[in-house]
């Protein structure tokens, strides 16, 4: 056996006993867009790796244990409340048409129990705060309604936030964002930093008493993209408790696909397209601007760069995955779909990690992280109401800053 396939095989051992807790997942808008929801048209028992990233035999393929499925919905999308509405209602449907591989979970020790019954930890995750349009009520009701993670913006600014892909709006968190943050721990809802301004992670980290999370984002000194984490942030996770969960897709990892992006979103922009724009029109556009300019291709050895970085400044209890499968076009060679991550901890096995670090960095850190969440909620229940603060009251009319 050669040294490749006894690190696979290594990798795929562990994974039976520590899978992968992965954080950030699109295949509810990927129904939405490609199906209208209609989960007999796209039914995910079957292998359904020419339409989607993910599908039940590749979950089982790649050692998912569990999955924070993305209740996404676009910032320009009109009535977001009821669109994210819709998306919790896939994901349930889901849950119901799949029981003996997909199992609810909403707390820490859900995701323990559905480990020993050898299914899937199903959780959701609201990507950007414009799905609680200026609603703390709202927010509370995502919560309810089973969500445990708000990733604070998503590409466009809220009222109350920035994003890494905006133009500054509030300088980080307004009066009412820092409310959110703390709304969010008093419920036991992780604050998800991807897609934020670095000014607001460190906003809200201060702001903050729970474990924050990076459900799919990388390290800023390996690829300078606005979407990564800058090394000072990454220095707070430790004092914090919270993990930066690394992502795949190719235009975050590697500097390169930077570069070749920003030159295919002008090419888009040409054509009188949006640039995220995955629509077959749009795709054969980028096809055809792929054919003339080859695309740099990242690799499960680019995303263990990350890894390594990341290990090294923020620590190994502070690191998790968040691949993104059906929330970006393009993937990394080996890590082409969410059977990959095989090949991700078979790398990270070449590069020294120890089985003990890969236990950690697939389930045993993102529990911890929801089980403390969980603790600081109950201590704040004890002592806190519920905030009735309003946008208006804290920082004025929405949109004044």
């Amino acid at each position: 056996m050669t040294a490749v396939a006894a690190a696979l095989e290594e990798a795929r051992a562990l994974l039976r006993e520590f899978p992968v807790v992965d954080g950030h997942n699109d295949l509810p808008w990927a129904l939405r867009k490609q199906a209208g929801y209609d989960l007999d048209v796209l039914d995910i028992a079957g292998d359904r790796h020419e339409q989607l990233h993910t599908d039940l035999p590749r979950l089982r393929a790649g050692g998912v244990g569990a999955q924070y499925w993305s209740v996404f919905v676009p910032c320009e999308q009109p009535d977001p409340v009821a669109a994210t509405l819709e998306q919790i209602d896939c994901v349930r449907r889901l849950l119901e048409r799949y029981p003996a591989d997909l199992a609810p979970a909403l707390t820490a020790a859900d995701m323990e129990a559905a480990r020993r019954d050898g299914r899937i930890a199903s959780l959701m995750g609201a990507e950007g705060g414009h799905s609680i349009a200026n609603s703390l009520g709202t927010l509370r009701g995502l919560y309810a309604l089973g969500v445990r993670y708000m990733t604070l913006t998503h590409n466009d600014n809220v009222d109350w936030a920035d994003s890494a892909t905006d133009e500054p709006g509030v300088g980080g968190l307004s009066a009412f964002g820092r409310e959110v943050v703390r709304e969010m721990n008093r419920l036991g809802m992780l604050v998800d930093l991807s897609h934020v301004a670095a000014t607001t992670m460190r906003d809200a980290l201060d702001a903050t008493s729970a474990p924050v999370v990076f459900s799919h984002s990388s390290a800023r000194a390996v690829c300078d993209h606005p979407r990564n984490i800058p090394d000072d942030v990454l220095e707070r996770l430790p004092a914090n408790g919270g993990m930066a969960m690394v992502t795949f897709v190719p235009k975050f990892v590697l500097q390169a696909a930077v570069d070749w992006t920003a030159a295919a979103d002008e090419n888009m922009r040409a054509h009188g397209l949006h640039h995220l724009d995955t629509s077959p029109e749009a795709m054969k556009v980028h096809r055809a601007f792929e054919e003339r300019n080859p695309r740099p291709v990242a690799t499960a050895s680019t995303v263990a760069d990350h890894l390594d970085h990341m290990r090294e400044v923020a620590g190994i209890d502070h690191l998790g995955i968040g691949g993104d499968y059906d929330g970006t076009a393009f993937t990394p060679d080996g890590l082409d779909d969410v059977s990959g991550y095989p090949n991700l901890l078979a790398e990270l096995l070449r590069r020294g990690w120890s089985r003990t670090d890969l236990a950690k960095l697939t389930w045993q850190n993102a529990v911890r992280v929801l089980g403390a969440a969980e603790d600081v909620a109950r201590d704040l229940q004890a002592t806190r109401a519920p905030s009735l603060a309003t946008i208006e009251a804290l920082d004025g009319s929405p949109g004044e800053g």
